[in-house]
């Protein structure tokens, strides 16, 4: 059920329960993450590759926000083929809008002109902007130069990948929190086995957990093995 404190968007889009700051792992991004917890910054661009967890911070600081009274909006644009840039307009009354998948929109100018205005707007009704892309604001192929200028307003952080250490220490922390027993065995070698980026691991670990409760079975190598085929 879609969350009432949260800015209705004509799009099927939920937040995850589990994407909280709280949940975030940061590794060598807690410089993004401290940023974004203060909330103090009224622009912040992320940027990193599939897995790296900007939609995670994005959407944590959705949660934070709603969490303290306001109505803030998410809006993946890797959406944008069934939207037009007219889903931009009247954003800027929420405190808080968070643009996830930036680059889907770069070379099309109708979107990029929308961007640039919804900035504009944020900026004058004092309200926060955080804007999520897999490249920086340089490196995206925009057709108005003035957009790049403007995603880089504010703290422009690179999330970089956890390390393989780290990447075991966030799946056994969400296994943890999904009441699973996950050995580090097992950890390792699903780190060995499957993709490596955490999006798809912590999709992998939702998969075992749930045949895992229905096969009455505990996490081993033996029963992973098994369920990857």
């Amino acid at each position: 059920m879609a969350d009432p404190r949260f800015a209705q968007l004509p799009l099927g889009v939920g937040l995850r329960d589990d994407a909280t700051f709280t949940n975030f792992l940061p590794g060598p991004n807690a410089g993004a993450l401290a940023v974004l917890e203060a909330g103090n910054e009224q622009a912040v661009y992320l940027w990193g590759g599939w897995g790296s967890g900007r939609t995670h911070l994005l959407q944590a600081a959705c949660h934070a926000a709603a969490a303290a009274g306001g109505a803030p909006a998410y809006l993946p644009l890797s959406a944008a083929e069934d939207l037009a840039p007219a889903m931009l307009e009247g954003l800027e009354v929420a405190p808080l809008v968070c643009l996830d998948d930036v680059q889907a929109v770069a070379g099309r100018a109708d979107w990029e002109r929308g961007l640039f205005d919804l900035y504009n707007r944020v900026r004058e009704a004092g309200g926060r902007l955080v804007a999520a892309a897999d490249a920086a604001p340089g490196a995206l192929g925009l057709v108005l130069p003035d957009l790049a200028s403007r995603l880089a307003w504010g703290p422009v952080y690179h999330l970089e990948a956890l390390s393989d250490d780290q990447k075991k220490e966030a799946l056994c922390r969400r296994a943890e929190r999904r009441g699973m027993e996950l050995g580090e065995d097992v950890a390792t070698y699903l780190l060995r086995r499957c993709p490596r980026d955490l999006h798809s691991l912590f999709g992998l670990l939702e998969r075992l957990d749930h045949t895992s409760l229905a096969a009455q079975r505990r996490l081993t190598i033996p029963f992973v093995r098994q369920v990857l085929g």
